[in-house]
């Protein structure tokens, strides 16, 4: 009785081994670093680069600890902070815009555990330190976009069909469309194309106001492209903040239209909020020299199809057909123009739409072309005494330049004022535009002495609970109390090791969350140790007691903890970034000590006494019993 066959021993064995593996870099220090990396996705990196970046920090007498060359990046550790910072800035100027240099915390862990996928667990911005916003997403301007698309499909398929129509307008409000129609008939044929080849729509007659076509779009449909503006969003997000140079960034989805960003290490949020905030692109447009822009300037009616812009004080007529748009360029790279040596940015397309440009401008040979970059600006307005955040489109064009040949995959933007508004023109085009305008809600700045001071005290907490549960069950359940603060410790281990698997983010409140499991894990082993004193009371042999004890509390302990589970899963699903972090915690603390307290401390009761004449055990009572 109570004893376990080898296999599963052997089991048990290796799977704390594998974990102990996962969970041993966290007891390793942290190096400053610097990480080099290509601003090119995907690309790899030359030795080339990694001499000239050991050769600029040996040229200026900055010692480094050691430098190796990745797949996608180059590693450079340091001894100390103030080192790495003056790194950091000396090889951005040796490196150029090619390359993105960011600062970074590398483990001081040994390659074989690197090399197997155990990495340190990430910490939260609450305890490293850096810059959090919150950003809301305009996603009325994303269905108004999608209507608008919606309208230019339906007008090709009715023409293409034959099916006339007298008008066809946008609802902004309804989120919908309306088309009127001469007759009934005419309405009908209408009515059965667009069934079939809009369903995204719901389809409604309404005759008795002229027959009118009425068509909604379905929640569903609107819920897809809501959540199509966000996941798009934060993904240029995520693009930007790799050009921004910041490592282990927090990107998370709050509600439907708002997103959480976390930049650890960062200290300086001016660069960040201008990165981050612009929805900027740009939109290339042929220019209307068949009408007298001066005139539509001093008051007169733009030409269908033209809009009237100002360039360098000079009215000037652009034709609204979008000849090329931002979403087109797969890489920008700022530099100067060999001609004139004034500041350009160098355009790659890649994206789709490379055709039709090609063509225009081939078209177009002689003709000017303007360049107009494109960004939005929020701001809160109150209406009927409630707060509305309203966007403002603002246009303004980079440069006009006659076009000598047709433009193929690869060109030069001049006519930008300085180095730095390429630099920055550039790597909002590498990173992409974002799919609607966004507007910063909440900015926060964490010191990293706070963070400092969160990790003391976090550790501090863990530490006293720990051990003020160690001591209450060596005192109160002997060696039964050695077991459970075993499987305490087995606990905290594949706890920290699945933390370490997943990539998960420690947050203060995830420690919280670790303490909380710290003191409910020995739940389960109270539970079992009562009902095992219970049945030596009631005179059952001390094997029987302990078989009886873990097989009779079982039902009990699943109980508990699946409740307790339940909580933390809701917690999860619908808390903000806080609140997930301690229900991260406290859902992998609940599953990790079932497993401990049930399975592991009852390998080592076996251990001790399975298969043995036991006259005593060493529970915290007196009582004997007969084998």
């Amino acid at each position: 009785m109570n004893k376990y066959p080898l296999w599963k021993n052997l089991l048990l064995i290796a799977v704390l081994i594998i974990a102990t593996v996962y969970a041993l870099p966290n007891l390793f220090l942290q190096d400053p670093s610097v990480q080099i990396s290509t601003t090119t996705p995907c690309a790899t990196l030359s030795k080339d680069a990694l001499q000239r970046a050991i050769s600029a920090l040996q040229i200026n007498h900055l010692t480094y600890k050691s430098a190796s060359i990745g797949k996608t990046n180059i590693l450079i550790r340091f001894h100390d902070i103030d080192t790495q910072l003056e790194a950091k800035d000396l090889l951005k100027q040796v490196l150029g815009d090619q390359y993105i240099v960011a600062l970074d915390l590398a483990s001081a862990a040994p390659k074989w555990l690197t090399s197997m996928g155990a990495h340190q667990v990430k910490l939260g911005l609450d305890l490293r330190g850096g810059v959090h916003f919150l950003m809301k997403i305009d996603i009325d301007s994303v269905l108004t976009r999608r209507l608008k698309g919606s309208v230019h499909n339906i007008e090709e398929e009715l023409r293409n069909k034959r099916i006339r129509y007298t008008g066809i307008m946008q609802q902004h409000q309804g989120q919908g469309i309306m088309l009127r129609f001469r007759d009934a008939a005419t309405m009908q044929k209408a009515l059965s194309l667009l069934n079939n080849n809009f369903p995204e729509f719901k389809w409604k007659t309404r005759a008795d106001v002229g027959n009118q076509l009425v068509g909604k779009l379905l929640p569903n449909a609107l819920q897809k492209m809501g959540q199509y503006a966000v996941e798009k969003t934060m993904t240029t997000l995520r693009h930007r903040i790799n050009e921004l140079g910041v490592s282990e960034a927090l990107v998370q989805q709050q509600g439907k239209d708002r997103i959480s960003v976390d930049l650890p290490g960062v200290q300086d949020a001016t660069q960040a909020k201008d990165i981050l905030g612009k929805t900027a692109t740009l939109e290339f447009h042929m220019v209307d020299a068949t009408h007298d822009a001066a005139s539509v300037a001093a008051g007169g009616v733009a030409p269908p199809g033209t809009t009237l812009y100002t360039y360098q004080g000079r009215p000037y007529l652009f034709k609204n057909q979008i000849v090329l748009s931002g979403d087109s360029i797969t890489n920008a790279e700022a530099g100067f123009d060999p001609t004139s040596g004034r500041p350009m940015v160098g355009i790659n397309l890649g994206g789709g739409g490379e055709a039709l440009f090609e063509r225009i401008t081939s078209e177009s040979v002689g003709k000017p072309m303007a360049t107009v970059y494109i960004d939005f600006q929020s701001r809160s307005i109150k209406v009927n005494g409630k707060e509305k955040i309203v966007y403002k489109k603002k246009s303004r064009v980079i440069n006009i330049a006659t076009i000598d040949s047709a433009l193929g995959n690869s060109f030069q933007i001049t006519g930008l004022s300085n180095p730095q508004e390429a630099n920055q023109l550039a790597l909002l085009l590498r990173a992409g535009s974002l799919p609607a305008a966004i507007t910063i809600m909440e900015e926060k700045t964490v010191g990293p002495s706070m963070g400092k001071q969160n990790i003391h005290q976090g550790m501090f907490s863990v530490g006293i609970g720990l051990l003020l549960v160690v001591i209450f069950m060596l005192i109160y359940y002997r060696f039964f109390g050695l077991v459970a603060d075993i499987g305490l410790l087995v606990n905290m281990i594949f706890l920290i090791a699945i933390l370490s698997a997943i990539g998960a983010t420690l947050t203060f409140a995830g420690i919280a969350g670790i303490v909380l499991t710290v003191g409910m894990a020995v739940d389960a082993n109270v539970l079992i140790y009562e009902r095992i004193r219970e049945e030596l009371r009631n005179g059952m042999t001390p094997q029987a007691a302990i078989h009886a004890g873990y097989e009779r509390a079982f039902v009990t302990i699943v109980d508990a903890n699946v409740t307790t589970l339940i909580v933390a899963m809701i917690l999860f699903a619908l808390g903000s970034g806080s609140v997930k972090g301690f229900a991260i915690t406290l859902t992998i603390g609940l599953l990790t000590s079932m497993l401990s307290a049930i399975v592991y401390t009852r390998a080592v009761v076996n251990w001790r006494y399975g298969g043995k004449r036991v006259e005593r055990l060493s529970i915290g009572i007196r009582v004997k019993g007969k084998e």
